[in-house]
């Protein structure tokens, strides 16, 4: 007897999936794309995938916008992350004008840099998806729900920079100053970048059938590249320069002692830096009611007292309405635990804790004395008094007199920084090194006795230390906490720095970033050459199958996209039978 029709129908269909699977699996990459497009656009199910025609747009209009918001939003959340990475060296300064804020200690900076990290990588791997889609001469179908997450990333991108930009607009100065270390290896990193995008710009480049797109991808592709080949022309960095001509490191000077180790501008703050190697101690005075100067940055006790358990209604009061016995009764270490401002605290021995956490407010006196010991130079922030203070109009004859009768330092190891009175101060101690905190001309700053000047690193100019140095005026930068901007100052030739990081700076042996001219220059040619050649064999390769895929294409043996015409009708003749005999399973075709 025969075999039913229907048994051999059922029998050739499973013949026909079989075969339907092999061709798949011979002519895609079957896993590899299934991944790619499920990542990119959810489509999880194995074959739900669409070529683009040869010739035609790779994605529709729609589509198109998404991957140029994909785009965008990679440019501008790396702009944010590298803007607030390079903003490390100031961290503390703003966790602590966000503690100033909102009365509370939180390390906010690190949120912030994590946050940038997490945004920016969910966005690259995206990007990243979507070229690699495009290399397979896949359509892009972007979810919803990375359409989502691609807005809040662009949104809050444009709002952290916006808001950093309003409140701390002098760190893209910083940005700045970082390009002049880290251009060379931006240079080699966007040449890479646009080496690999050759390939799927070629790709798409050779079957695009509009001559006018096909011109304006090339025209933008070559534009870019040769941009990018052609920008070490106009960049210059202190730091390429001959070795011989580098100049002695910065002396380094302990930012209110060595805040990362100790409690700031207590006694032991100012014993760890000397012994970490520093050549000189920074601090900030003012005087208390009853005329001691001592040592206090802030204009209240909060912060780095536990003035609120001691004088609970007292918080918001200036430190100089205390009389010296009223701050001798607070503790000015233990802060250091509960807050961590660096995240150093735990590395403190059992001794260094107990020691920290009994520490008291520090006077100018005792200051003074430690710098004369070790024969170190000492600068200072002098605060006047407010008004009702019994030495409002007599702070600075005070502070002299500390200086001159009741410490035993020497003044010419003062660098005498407050601008008030500077006449006066300099009849009553001519021997102080007048140091000023603006820039002026060499003129103007030798009609005022100027030795120094203390200016933000922000302000850094090799063109205006070398002037200053030739007319015998050294510069000191603040504050300078980060390796890589130590380095770009000793390139710079500025003869001090002032540092929250003695112990970390002073372990550098040479710049982190010294090349010479010669060196700088076979790194830029080989790089750009070898980007040429390969970009140039990628874009051959793609011109030669396109154009060995159109012969063949005319005698009917190949079909588009590299794809064959014999196998798309095999496909598509077993998709047919698969329907006919299951309607309720449909699969999408090529």
């Amino acid at each position: 007897m025969g075999t039913a029709p229907t048994e051999v129908t059922q029998l050739k269909l499973g013949k026909l999936k079989v075969a339907r699977q092999r061709l798949l699996q011979r002519y895609e990459h079957q896993l590899f794309v299934s991944c790619l497009a499920g990542l990119y656009g959810c489509q999880w199910r194995r074959f739900q995938r669409t070529h683009a025609q040869p010739g035609h747009c790779c994605c529709s209009k729609r589509e198109c916008c998404s991957f140029a918001l994909i785009v965008l939003t990679f440019c501008l959340s790396l702009v944010f992350l590298y803007f607030w990475s390079e903003a490390r060296n100031d961290y503390n300064d703003f966790d602590w004008f966000n503690f100033g804020n909102l009365g509370f200690w939180f390390p906010w900076s690190i949120v912030l840099l994590i946050l940038a990290v997490f945004l920016f990588t969910y966005v690259a791997v995206l990007l990243l998806l979507a070229v690699c889609l495009l290399s397979e001469g896949q359509r892009l179908y972007l979810h919803w729900c990375h359409k989502i997450g691609i807005s809040v990333t662009l949104i809050l991108s444009i709002v952290a920079s916006s808001v950093l930009t309003d409140l701390w607009s002098k760190e893209w100065k910083t940005v700045l100053l970082s390009f002049q270390v880290s251009a060379p290896y931006l240079h080699i990193g966007g040449v890479v970048l646009m080496t690999l995008l050759s390939w799927p710009v070629g790709f798409h480049l050779f079957r695009l059938n509009i001559r006018v797109r096909r011109m304006a991808m090339m025209v933008l592709y070559i534009t870019l590249l040769v941009t990018l080949y052609l920008v070490p022309l106009g960049m210059h960095s202190p730091c390429i320069k001959e070795r011989r001509t580098l100049g002695s490191a910065p002396a380094l000077i302990g930012h209110r002692g060595a805040p990362m180790l100790a409690p700031e501008n207590t006694y032991m703050s100012f014993e760890k830096a000397l012994a970490a190697g520093a050549d000189g101690l920074e601090t900030d005075v003012t005087i208390s009611y009853d005329g001691v100067p001592f040592l206090m940055h802030d204009k209240n006790l909060r912060r780095t007292t536990n003035v609120k358990d001691v004088f609970p209604n007292w918080t918001h009061t200036s430190p100089a309405m205390f009389t010296w016995k009223e701050l001798q009764s607070l503790n000015a270490g233990s802060w250091f635990f509960s807050q961590d401002p660096f995240g150093t605290a735990r590395f403190l021995s059992a001794d260094e804790r107990l020691q920290a956490q009994n520490q008291s407010v520090c006077t100018l006196r005792a200051f003074l004395d430690l710098a004369a010991q070790y024969g170190k130079l000492v600068i200072f922030d002098l605060y006047r008094p407010p008004r009702g203070h019994p030495y409002r109009d007599s702070w600075i004859y005070r502070t002299l007199d500390v200086i001159q009768n009741e410490s035993s330092i020497h003044s010419s190891q003062v660098l005498w920084l407050p601008p008030e009175l500077r006449e006066f101060v300099q009849e009553m101690d001519p021997d102080l090194q007048k140091t000023a905190g603006e820039q002026a001309s060499v003129e103007e700053l030798q009609l005022r006795h100027i030795a120094r000047l203390n200016i933000h690193y922000s302000s850094m100019s090799e063109k205006e230390i070398r002037k200053y140095a030739a007319a015998n005026i050294s510069t000191n930068l603040y504050v300078i906490s980060e390796p890589w901007l130590y380095s770009l100052a000793w390139c710079a030739g500025a003869h001090s720095v002032a540092t929250n990081a003695v112990h970390i700076l002073k372990n550098l042996q040479r710049p982190l970033f010294l090349m010479t001219p010669d060196e700088y220059m076979l790194m830029w040619t080989l790089t750009d050459i070898t980007s040429l050649l390969i970009v140039v064999i990628i874009f051959v390769f793609h011109w030669w199958r396109e154009r060995g895929l159109a012969r063949r294409v005319d005698s009917s043996s190949l079909l588009e996209h590299g794809y064959y015409r014999q196998f798309r009708t095999e496909v598509n003749d077993v998709w047919s039978l698969s329907n006919m005999s299951s309607p309720e399973k449909q699969v999408p075709s090529l």
